[in-house]
């Protein structure tokens, strides 16, 4: 049985674990809900601080922080994987934590990710868990010797990866992997790379968006696209699939599932993201609810929004780097909308802003 959860008023607080870009836009989706937002994240001066009521400046492990914090807040969800298990475990004897631990605890190592969607009898790649060195020298035979060597904790954004072919020096891979806990991936031979995002509330009902098609380049998402230039079957599919975990997960707030397209036109799942998603960042100018403002409103118990996408064809493209230097063409371009993060520093292969282009009107 699904839980009754209150819905909350307007005026109250909600806090989010993180300081973020992602955390930045879901402070902005709940002020215009009517709710305050309190951050908590190691990081002083974060992106999401300056657009919030209240900012906690702690590290994880500062029990008393995190207690404080959480006696003031209503509710916490949160906009990154990487919290703590036990500050997670510590802020939940506390306060609810929306989506949940479980989305949270099965999202933080990609090995325990991709046995739990095999459970459901969807695909992954090919993969095994990598302890030392036999480990990678079978998983390289048995698997193929192309293939990706990824940290089952904490990579992102193309970080905590490695490349591996037949000519691959395994030793000296290894040699300088050692202290991590890793996978192996065999190689996906893909046609397109897409992802699902949907809401889930907390009574269980499913608003999704558009099947979005991204490209990529050095692990970091480049661009995305609505229209997928995929079928209808396929798009359907992957909203079956991408349902079927939020429903297993019991996860409250959004949650973006990746695919892989085949060359024969089969879906392979890659990655959960137990949150707001970088790959639906064009929901804020192309549909009438944005991810961000479903996520908050799943997150306050309220019923989810109109996830329709209103524009013909959206693309969103990460201003990366120096990328965002660019920002006065942008900004007198018609249909184009400029999301900056605020980020002080700009460093190569940062994200510091992203533009959605909204080609047509439907």
């Amino acid at each position: 049985m699904i839980p009754v959860i209150e819905p909350l008023k307007p005026g109250s607080t909600i806090g989010i674990l993180g300081g973020g870009q992602l955390g930045r836009m879901l402070a902005l989706a709940a002020a215009d809900l009517g709710f305050d937002v309190h951050i908590c994240e190691p990081e002083a001066d974060c992106p999401a601080g300056r657009v919030s009521a209240k900012v906690t400046t702690a590290p994880w492990d500062d029990l008393a922080a995190l207690s404080q914090f959480a006696r003031g807040v209503e509710a916490v969800t949160f906009e990154f994987e990487n919290v703590p298990a036990a500050s997670l475990a510590h802020i939940a004897a506390l306060v609810p934590i929306r989506p949940g631990i479980k989305s949270l605890e099965l999202t933080q190592d990609r090995w325990v990710e991709k046995q739990f969607i095999q459970s459901l009898g969807l695909v992954t790649a090919s993969c095994a868990p990598i302890s030392c060195m036999n480990d990678l020298h079978e998983a390289s035979s048995q698997l193929g010797p192309n293939g990706i060597l990824k940290t089952r904790r904490f990579g992102y954004d193309g970080k905590g990866q490695i490349a591996i072919n037949a000519q691959s020096d395994l030793a000296h891979i290894w040699e300088g992997s050692i202290g991590q806990d890793w996978i192996f991936e065999g190689l996906v031979d893909f046609a397109c790379e897409v992802s699902l995002t949907l809401a889930r509330s907390a009574d269980g009902e499913i608003a999704a968006f558009d099947l979005t098609q991204n490209t990529h380049r050095n692990g970091i998402l480049r661009s995305s696209f609505v229209p997928a230039q995929v079928s209808l079957d396929l798009s359907q599919q992957a909203l079956l699939q991408a349902t079927q975990i939020a429903q297993a997960l019991g996860h409250i707030g959004v949650l973006a599932v990746e695919f892989f397209v085949t060359r024969a036109g089969a879906l392979i799942v890659n990655e959960i993201a137990p949150r707001v998603h970088n790959s639906a960042h064009w929901t804020q100018d192309g549909c009438n609810s944005s991810q961000f403002v479903q996520h908050m409103r799943a997150v306050a118990g309220w019923p989810l929004g109109d996830p329709t996408r209103h524009a013909g064809h959206v693309q969103m493209t990460n201003l990366i780097g120096a990328d965002a230097d660019a920002w006065p063409s942008y900004v007198s371009e018609a249909g184009t909308f400029i999301h900056l993060y605020g980020k002080r520093e700009v460093r190569a292969g940062r994200k510091m802003g992203h533009v959605n282009q909204v080609k047509s009107h439907l």
